[in-house]
């Protein structure tokens, strides 16, 4: 079966020749604006995002390998990056590789570009985590045609309310306040759950660095470096630097916890901000707020590609279009594993939810395991025989609407 190759194929467990590998990434282009065609209209939601991947070994032949922002937190090892495209719903719909330096905001204008350009949407509606539609990058966009859906960051939240745009007072747990700046909507929200995680977050680290800040302090012992430099190295490890003040150098260093900036960001806990530019009258505020939320089936994708299922990594391939093609085929995995759960939802739904549910797409691929093809000889003459499905099989490949 077609989606099992594929799915073996990502994980390592069947090997790709070379020669078939470099047709296919001749066709990638055709193939990636076949599936826009199919799941993407004009004037749609697109979801977008990027990752990395590190590598191992050496690529002396690779423009693509080199050292950048790791989202792994692997430091010392090289690394590309990965762009996906996805419709709302998280089907996969393209995939690219840039350099391992490459900074997110630096891949939106081409691909918007190119949802204009190769695949014929007029208008679209892009929808990219925080930071990735930056002002410089959001003034270069035609708004016309292009409307944008994101979140800001968290110095930008700060700077808006210093200039009284947005009021911290606003924030709601359970109500989504919307502002309504020139052609800029806000929508205020606040997550009770991630304010109790960033406060404790803070709480600990604050504790880790005057715990060693003490310790210095307290030092009666001749060092080469003063107390200060190896206060900056304590500061530099946590990054609670915006929190403390130092007064006097050198080995007559002290300090002190700023309450009030403490109290300021505390204030921020648990809050976001989701901007867009769509017409209220085109997308309610819930709308627009649940629109950015659908970029975790991004993430689930990253997640699936690079760790739990098709395991984008070890990368063997060392020339660029192969390490390309190698990732256009883990998406395309993707892409069938993304079709299979789509069938196999009235399963998921009828089994439930918990820890004691039997059917997941794991189990689910371990069932269909055992359908066997043999290859029986008789007296000479050769014939493959497929073993008899069980009820159980027979049910799921009736949702696969795969016919033996």
């Amino acid at each position: 079966m077609f989606f099992g190759h594929l799915l073996w194929s990502a994980t390592g467990h069947i090997s790709w020749s070379a020669t078939a590998m470099d047709r296919l990434f001749e066709r990638q282009e055709a193939i990636q604006e076949a599936l826009a065609k199919k799941h993407l209209a004009d004037g749609v939601l697109v979801l977008y995002d990027i990752t990395s991947s590190y590598m191992e070994g050496e690529y002396a032949d690779s423009d693509l390998v080199c050292f950048g922002y790791n989202r792994d937190q692997k430091r010392g090892h090289e690394q590309i990056v990965i762009s996906l495209l996805c419709s709302k719903e998280g089907c996969p719909v393209a995939v690219e590789v840039f350099k391992g330096n490459t900074k997110d905001e630096t891949t939106v204008l081409s691909k918007i570009s190119e949802l204009k350009e190769k695949y014929g949407m007029e208008k679209v509606v892009f929808v990219g985590d925080r930071g990735m539609a930056t002002k410089a990058k959001y003034e270069q966009l035609d708004h016309d045609t292009v409307k944008v859906i994101s979140a800001l960051t968290h110095g930008t939240i700060k700077s808006l309310c210093e200039k009284e745009v947005i009021q911290l007072g606003l924030f709601d747990e359970k109500n989504i306040v919307e502002i309504i700046d020139g052609n800029m909507r806000y929508c205020l929200c606040k997550n009770p759950d991630m304010a109790a995680k960033e406060a404790a977050t803070r709480q600990v680290l604050l504790k880790k660095t005057t715990e060693e800040l003490d310790k210095i302090i307290a030092c009666t012992r001749k060092t080469k470096n003063n107390k200060d430099i190896r206060a900056g190295k304590v500061i530099n490890k946590y990054k609670m630097g915006k929190f403390v003040k130092f007064e006097g150098t050198g080995n007559d260093l002290v300090y002190s916890l700023d309450e009030g900036k403490i109290r300021q960001e505390s204030s921020l806990d648990g809050c976001y901000v989701i901007y867009t530019d769509v017409l209220p009258e085109d997308m309610a505020a819930v709308e627009a707020v649940e629109n950015y939320k659908s970029l975790m089936h991004v993430e689930q994708a990253f997640r699936n590609m690079k760790q739990v299922r098709l395991e984008v990594r070890p990368v063997y391939h060392k020339t660029d279009d192969r390490i390309r093609c190698h990732v256009f085929i883990c998406m395309l995995a993707y892409y069938v594993m993304w079709h299979m759960k789509q069938r196999l939802q009235p399963l998921f739904e009828a089994d439930g939810e918990g820890k004691d549910r039997k059917y997941t797409f794991d189990s689910i691929m371990e069932i269909l395991k055992c359908i066997r093809k043999n290859m029986v000889d008789i007296c000479g003459i050769e014939s493959s025989v497929i073993t008899t499905p069980t009820e159980e099989q027979k049910r799921i490949l009736q949702l696969l609407e795969v016919n033996l």
